[in-house]
């Protein structure tokens, strides 16, 4: 009977201390496939044995990653319980693994920002600063060492959390446990991109539909401000009653495409941007032709 492989306490230890290089490797095409690939080896080596199961597991891992780098450890020790049934002959292929990543990675990146760069950050530099202002050189001290035992510690708590926790998804595999988690996750995976698009992307289309004169009295009258600060504080009093910067009611293409489906542009965009990766178009084709075409559309003045 062949002997159960298992990743030991060294092993994800190291790949604890890899996972803090996630981003090392970033780039616009597959994001921080390099970093997590890298994150991956020690786990690779220890749960495969000939050159070619090495070699298709590092190339199962350099499909596309992008989440917070802090919250990614808990995808990490999902993933590693799920190398470690498949190494051990379990019915887990390629597509349940990364099914499991891109569920997650969306979701957990939201809970990054906030928590780490607009909370935990912030709260330490302003303890630093107050410090540094006295002249107290514990104040930088006390940054560096409070936030690398908070990130780190955060990072290994949770990858272990995630490797105990995947091996209880990987013991009712027969059940079609993954199956259903892997869908629920891909599901998730898209309601958050989906939320997403109207945030970030971004398209508007300035040709002019309509330009009606308004009457007197209906916009701010720049010629006889007052000077100085006086007819600043009457130009914003002016504003805030509801009068208008400029003589003209300008209603542009954007306008009226917001009126009936605001963002429906940025949306259209992002579902031919999916119809292009489905029908294997390099992601840096699609970025590159993207960038010329907002060129050429802004020369002539489109968007």
């Amino acid at each position: 009977m062949a002997k159960e492989m298992k990743l030991s306490r060294r092993d994800r230890v190291a790949i604890w201390w890899r996972s803090t290089f996630i981003q090392g490797s970033w780039n616009y095409e597959r994001m921080q496939n390099g970093g997590w690939a890298f994150s991956m080896i020690p786990a690779i080596r220890r749960l495969y044995k000939t050159k070619e199961d090495r070699a298709a597991a590092l190339q199962r891992h350099l499909e596309f990653f992008n989440t917070h780098p802090y919250v990614a450890s808990p995808i990490i020790g999902v993933t590693l319980a799920l190398e470690e049934e498949r190494a051990n002959g379990a019915p887990v292929d390629n597509k349940a693994i990364q099914g499991v990543k891109v569920g997650m990675m969306g979701p957990l990146a939201g809970i990054g920002d906030p928590v780490f760069w607009f909370t935990v950050k912030p709260i330490l530099g302003a303890l630093a600063a107050s410090l540094a202002l006295t002249g107290n050189i514990l104040g930088p001290i006390l940054y560096f060492v409070l936030w690398n035992i908070i990130r780190m510690g955060f990072m290994w708590y949770t990858q272990e959390l995630g490797y105990k926790a995947g091996s209880k998804i990987t013991e009712d595999l027969s059940g079609g446990l993954l199956r259903d988690i892997t869908k629920g996750a891909s599901i998730l995976g898209m309601f958050i991109l989906g939320a997403l698009v109207n945030r970030w992307v971004a398209v508007s289309f300035t040709p002019t539909v309509s330009r009606v004169e308004l009457d007197e009295g209906a916009y701010i009258d720049w010629e006889n401000l007052p000077a100085g600060s006086e007819g600043i504080r009457t130009a914003l009093e002016q504003q805030a009653a509801g009068r208008s910067l400029s003589e003209y009611n300008v209603t542009t293409l954007q306008d009226n495409l917001d009126s009936l489906i605001p963002g429906l542009a940025g949306l259209l965009i992002t579902l031919l941007s999916m119809w292009l990766l489905r029908k294997k178009v390099s992601p840096i084709i699609m970025i590159l032709g993207l960038f010329a075409l907002g060129i050429l559309f802004h020369a002539i003045n489109l968007m």
